[in-house]
């Protein structure tokens, strides 16, 4: 995966409203996640299973920082 991509990505879940992120199944939240990052942004099917896989592998961290974000707007 490029660096390009991976900036995009975490982008994407930064500006991805946290008890979406929270409420999603596994399934449906790197669906939703591969679905934002955009077809226009993955050039090719090798780069959409890359992406799909490095979220896979941090579904707990995507999830703890949501559950962080969700904490920080309740202390506000």
């Amino acid at each position: 995966m490029t660096p390009f991509l991976i900036r995009r990505f975490w982008s994407t879940v930064e500006n991805t409203q946290a008890s979406l992120l929270l409420k999603l199944d596994d399934a449906a939240l790197v669906q939703c996640l591969m679905g934002q990052v955009g077809p226009q942004t993955l050039t090719d099917r090798g780069q959409a299973d890359a992406l799909q896989h490095y979220i896979v592998s941090r579904l707990s961290l995507i999830r703890d920082l949501a559950q962080q974000r969700l904490g920080e707007y309740k202390v506000s």
